[in-house]
């Protein structure tokens, strides 16, 4: 029996200037919606350039509330393309708490969800620690939408197994990430290989470890550095969805704008989980140190 949904994702460049990021994501929606989506995902932080390269107090100006004119904006698209939208804003939750997070509306253009991303990572070019507060600590929670639970998380989230499987366990039917990563085009060919292939690699062993599908959306194109300490980074792209045994099912290059598209059968999870019973067989009374840091 099959309980097919329609995926399309946003695979894009994107502008400091907010009006034009929204528009370009406007024009890629509308032609998503002419082939009968039923989810688009767009990437990370899509409604302005990167701007985590450097820590800059005005750069706090960019945060909107979460029912701010972006989250308007994706409400509108949702409703009008008749599809669930997985969309991104830098949320000002309050004076001095800021989030990177994820927004969910459904087909009606009503916020069915939201999700506070919780790694925040912190290195030369992306120096989100200077910006996000990680979200709360019950922040691994599916989000139920028409189409079904989607297990939406952000980026950084994406090299956590854990985080995978609590979504997993409480019922996700998919496992989105919406991403901004990239090359600093100045390591070698060799190097950039290696980290497109592990950010890969490691997000299609999510899909097996748990027989579910993954959707991975990153942006695509230079950035260049503001402070021009160094060269920028170059997003790799490579947006893709893997069906429930890590298959792909679309991949995008590493320098177009593009829609990446799939049909996925939800109902092969349940068929998939029969063949490969590794929810049956967890030691779950032999995993309590991964609540510790480290073990001696």
């Amino acid at each position: 029996m099959s309980r097919n949904i329609r995926v399309f994702g946003i695979q894009q460049t994107c502008s400091s200037d907010k009006a034009v990021s929204l528009e370009t994501t406007r024009s890629w929606i509308e032609k998503a919606a002419k082939q009968n989506a039923d989810l688009i995902v767009l990437q990370e932080l899509h409604a302005t350039d990167y701007f985590c390269q450097t820590q800059e107090p005005n750069k706090f100006d960019l945060a909107e509330p979460i029912d701010g004119p972006t989250a308007q904006f994706l409400s509108a698209q949702a409703k009008q393309a008749n599809a669930v939208i997985v969309g991104s804003i830098f949320e000002r939750r309050a004076a001095g708490i800021y989030h990177n997070t994820a927004l969910v509306f459904d087909r009606d253009g009503s916020l069915a969800g939201f999700y506070r991303k919780m790694h925040i990572p912190d290195d030369p070019g992306f120096y989100e620690k200077y910006y996000f507060t990680p979200g709360d600590m019950d922040g691994f929670k599916p989000i139920q939408t028409s189409i079904g639970k989607l297990g939406v998380m952000v980026c950084w989230d994406q090299w956590y197994p854990e985080g995978a499987r609590i979504m997993a366990l409480k019922g996700a039917e998919m496992l989105i990430y919406p991403t901004a990563i990239g090359w600093d085009s100045d390591d070698t060919s060799d190097e950039q290989t290696r980290q497109k292939d592990a950010w890969i690699g490691v997000q299609r062993g999510h899909s097996i470890a748990n027989n579910l599908p993954v959707i991975a959306i990153n942006r695509v194109g230079h950035e260049a550095d503001p402070s021009n300490q160094s060269s920028g980074i170059d997003f790799w792209g490579h947006s893709f969805i893997t069906g429930q045994q890590g298959e792909f099912l679309a991949l995008a290059d590493h320098q177009d704008a593009c829609l990446v598209e799939a049909t996925i059968n939800l109902n092969k999870t349940e068929q998939t989980r029969r063949i490969w019973p590794y929810f049956r067989d967890r030691r779950i009374d032999a995993y309590n140190g991964l609540q510790s840091r480290y073990l001696d």
